[in-house]
């Protein structure tokens, strides 16, 4: 197969594989997106990551270590073929068996791009050994192209669901307030969107002072692969990619912000096309 070919193939291949695909422009609107017209934006990206929720790995009865192996084969062949700066993967890396973390950790080892985690409210582990394992606490943040990526702990050692550490993000909102975009990932939805939403305005009422949060990115609701608007920032679900409910497929979100600050954000299903869906 010829260059060209190949070039064709994958394109045709991507173009099956989107779906849910949102613009978010800087006047604050607000479009649905086909294929073609995600695929016709590819040349203007200045950031691409994927974020990925709720591994599950340990959950009795369920094919866990396949669903890992293959949800990490899938990512990494996005990244061939669409370099990534980075991924997320946000929360419920575990299933309530804290022994799993180090063997999940070593799959997640093999990835090809800059990775780092959040806790969900399954991974039930002390902040002592979150940071044995994976080297980082449970709040951090790091950044990329001069864009601030805050990663918060939503949960604790007995998996309760919580607010993040509201002066933590506070702090780290400010130190990143300069930038002209921020990205915030967290397990639990801090509002009763769904089912398993938990409600706190406060958190909301901290995050309407900071309009750089282009995104918030949310995992828990293994049966959401939409966006919830609140005060025109969008919170962003991505389904799941292992445990024993959910959506009827397994797959993770892509978000791609371009180099005027507009995003674009959609889901991938690497083996099933989806139907469309309009915000």
């Amino acid at each position: 197969m010829s260059k060209k070919e190949q070039l064709a193939l994958s394109r045709r291949n991507f173009i099956q594989q989107v779906s849910f695909a949102s613009i978010f422009l800087l006047s604050g609107e607000v479009k649905a997106l086909d294929p073609i017209e995600v695929e016709a934006f590819r040349k203007k990206v200045k950031l691409r990551f994927i974020v990925a929720s709720d591994i599950h790995y340990g959950q009795p009865n369920t094919p866990f270590e396949a669903m890992l192996d293959k949800a990490i084969a899938q990512i990494n062949l996005f990244h061939a073929e669409n370099p990534l700066d980075f991924c997320v993967m946000n929360g419920d890396i575990v299933h309530d068996d804290k022994s799993w973390m180090p063997v999940a950790k070593q799959k997640i080892d093999g990835l090809k791009m800059p990775y780092y985690v959040t806790r969900g409210n399954h991974d039930l582990v002390n902040e002592a050994f979150w940071k044995e394992v994976w080297g980082t606490p449970l709040n951090h943040q790091v950044a990329h192209k001069n864009v601030g990526i805050l990663l918060g702990d939503t949960s604790n050692e007995q998996g309760k669901y919580l607010c993040p550490d509201l002066t933590w993000l506070k702090e780290q909102l400010e130190a990143n307030k300069k930038k002209k975009q921020i990205l915030l990932f967290l397990h639990i939805p801090q509002a009763k969107w769904t089912k398993h939403g938990i409600d706190h305005p406060e958190f909301f009422e901290l995050l309407k002072k900071y309009p750089n949060v282009k995104a918030a990115f949310h995992g828990h609701e293994h049966d959401q692969d939409g966006v919830k608007m609140m005060n025109n920032t969008p919170f962003l679900f991505d389904s799941h990619i292992g445990g024993s409910w959910g959506t009827s497929y397994k797959g993770y979100r892509v978000g791609e912000l371009l180099n005027d600050g507009t995003l674009i954000t959609y889901m991938m299903n690497p083996e099933v096309k989806m139907e469309e869906l309009s915000f």
